[in-house]
């Protein structure tokens, strides 16, 4: 495969309830950056609850909504130097390469995530855009494997900051791997970290103390087990080290929309 230097995304964008509520008032931390107290409707499945770092989560009945500024709560060299969670950053990143900022700086945006509340596998699959493809628990979008059309991630990765994420051109933050934030500081290696668009959930790189990898995941780069949040079972998505990191061949179910 040929691979293409490029230190930016592009610029591409991209349980049962009944009634709706629209609210939509956010509170913010110390930072000005992530809310700490998203408004969330009592309609809501308390899974949804756990992503954190939405301004609201209201449900009706069919879809979950969420809405959501986008800005990490971990520091980045991403942020301008008066922020206070702006650092200096020289070290190493992702796949141990050496940190190379790109030019793009972070940004608030205004996401709107609408996912269906009772995910179901599709008949016809679709492949991931460029772009939003889901929510992580902190707010933040997670992105597809590729840079660009076609293009892998290889030459990008340099740019992910400690945290392995970065700004697109757009100066939208998004993680394309591992959010490492979120797996070593917020939760864990095993925990829930969000949702794609079909409602599926996405889970870190471990499962039941075993590190998981590509061959134990489908072509969607997900399977069935039981886990914490659904002990029933349920089919989810893995993060793992390797490409495709977090989608394979597209969603495993029918994919909501997001607007921003």
């Amino acid at each position: 495969m040929k691979l293409f230097l490029t230190y930016f995304c592009p610029f591409f964008i991209l349980f049962q309830s009944c009634s709706k509520d629209s609210s939509t008032t956010s509170t913010s931390n110390s930072n000005g950056n992530t809310p700490t107290n998203p408004v969330v409707s009592n309609t809501v499945p308390d899974v949804y609850k756990k992503i954190y770092g939405a301004s609201s989560i209201t449900s009706d009945g069919t879809y979950i909504t969420i809405k959501s500024i986008g800005l990490p709560d971990h520091k980045s060299p991403y942020y301008a130097t008066t922020n206070a969670l702006y650092e200096a950053y020289t070290g190493t990143t992702f796949g141990g390469n050496i940190f190379q900022k790109n030019p793009n700086s972070i940004a608030e945006k205004a996401y709107t995530f609408k996912i269906p509340l009772d995910p179901k596998v599709a008949s016809t699959h679709a492949a991931t855009p460029l772009g939003a493809i889901g929510v992580s628990l902190n707010g933040v979008p997670f992105y597809n494997q590729y840079a660009g059309p076609n293009q892998p991630l290889t030459n990008e990765i340099v740019s992910f900051d400690r945290y392995y994420g970065h700004p697109a051109p757009s100066n939208a933050y998004h993680y394309h791997v591992e959010p490492l934030y979120l797996t070593t500081v917020k939760v864990t290696k095993s925990a829930l970290l969000g949702f794609l668009l079909d409602g599926f959930p996405v889970y870190g790189p471990e499962e039941n103390g075993a590190t998981i990898d590509n061959t134990k995941l489908d072509a969607y780069h997900g399977h069935v087990s039981v886990t914490a949040d659904f002990p029933n079972g349920l089919y989810h998505y893995h993060i793992t080290s390797t490409d495709p990191y977090l989608n394979g061949s597209g969603y495993y179910g029918t994919p909501g929309t997001i607007s921003q």
